[in-house]
């Protein structure tokens, strides 16, 4: 079983920083469910967390998006405001 990590900026930057390094050319995420996800994907791939909040998806989907910008935009050597 994957551990899960509470995603941090710098983590979750240093994720994809190394994914993109290894030659990983797609990365999907799976928002799960208001009770997580199926056991099987658990174990199976890695995972990260926002929090032991519930978001509602749509929302979850603009955070997702917002994390993955501001890692890119710091990978790339652009500023980034916080």
């Amino acid at each position: 079983m994957h551990p899960v990590r509470i995603i941090q900026v710098m983590l979750f930057q240093n994720f994809l920083g190394k994914k993109k390094n290894n030659g990983c050319k797609t990365i999907t995420f799976v928002i799960g469910g208001i009770y997580g996800l199926h056991e099987t994907l658990i174990k199976k791939f890695s995972s990260i967390s926002f929090g032991k909040m519930t978001w509602p998806h749509g929302l979850m989907r603009v955070l997702l998006l917002e994390q993955i910008y501001r890692a890119q935009t710091i990978l790339d050597g652009h500023p980034y405001d916080k």
